[in-house]
């Protein structure tokens, strides 16, 4: 059976681990960004994502050589193929540039064509409103992508149950594991996990303990392989932040309250490992 045409909207983090596993599972991929230097950028930090396989055994350089032939640039969304089957979006968490990318989606590629999203908590009833409801689909990765095996696949209110069954189909043959969820603010993931990371905020901000200590804690009382701290680093302070408000306006609940400390942290742009220095400090 002949594989569906990709298209990842984005080339950051999220994005160019998605395009790594379509790429080492011999999709045709394209990665959509808006400049050469960004395309660069990430087709770097692809190369980088498959010498690392190599090295730990899991390709090899043949299949790492191969997966790269399998990726096409694009610049500007607008040279996206129109026979694209599936497009991912996988830009920062901001409601209205993600739809501002789907409405031009729409008008280039066709009608056939899934839409997924890989946000970590945006309504994706919301989001596909007015944009092929039926075909509109979360697809949520986790990172680092080519090393995580869940992907949650969410609902919006009219997603029909085809598309449901396609992305499905799609995450399997990737080898990572579906999760069917419906949609409500944070999904399963981060609805669980936010809120653990803004208690450890909370609690370092009122001087519970260090941040080592709360992160130790955590790593050895409760077997978690990393402390919520350096996981919140490593996930982007400003991201923790823009799920928390999502929850929190969704939900209308106070427990979703984004800690003080991660809004002043934000503020004072200390993003965690990206702007080498968050909870702790990075070179």
């Amino acid at each position: 059976m002949e594989k569906s045409k990709i298209a990842v909207v984005g080339g950051g983090t999220m994005g160019n681990g998605i395009v790594t596993v379509f790429a080492i599972n011999d999709f045709s991929v394209s990665l959509v960004e808006i400049s050469e230097d960004l395309v660069n950028k990430a087709l770097k930090n692809i190369e980088s994502n498959l010498s690392r396989l190599v090295k730990k055994g899991s390709i090899t350089e043949e299949k790492k050589n191969q997966s790269l032939q399998n990726i096409t640039p694009i610049i500007s969304i607008k040279n996206t193929p129109v026979d694209t089957d599936l497009v991912i979006e996988a830009v920062y968490e901001n409601k209205d540039v993600k739809l501002s990318i789907f409405k031009e989606l729409h008008a280039l590629i066709q009608p056939s064509c899934i839409f997924a999203t890989n946000t970590s908590s945006i309504s994706i009833t919301e989001l596909s409103a007015s944009i092929r409801p039926d075909k509109f689909i979360g697809m949520h990765f986790m990172n680092p992508v080519p090393m995580m095996k869940l992907v949650e696949i969410i609902r919006g209110y009219s997603t029909s149950n085809e598309t449901y069954e396609k992305i499905k189909a799609i995450t399997l043959s990737l080898d990572k594991t579906p999760v069917e969820v419906n949609d409500f603010p944070g999904f399963i993931a981060n609805r669980i996990l936010m809120p653990m990371i803004n208690e450890a905020v909370f609690a370092l901000m009122e001087g519970v303990a260090t941040a080592e200590d709360i992160d130790t804690v955590m790593k050895l009382g409760m077997n978690h392989p990393m402390g919520p701290l350096t996981l919140a680093d490593f996930i982007g302070l400003d991201v923790c932040l823009a799920i928390m408000e999502v929850m929190f306006k969704g939900f209308g609940d106070s427990k979703y309250r984004p800690c003080p400390l991660l809004r002043k942290m934000v503020a004072a742009n200390k993003l965690g490992r990206k702007s080498g220095e968050g909870f702790f400090k990075y070179n």
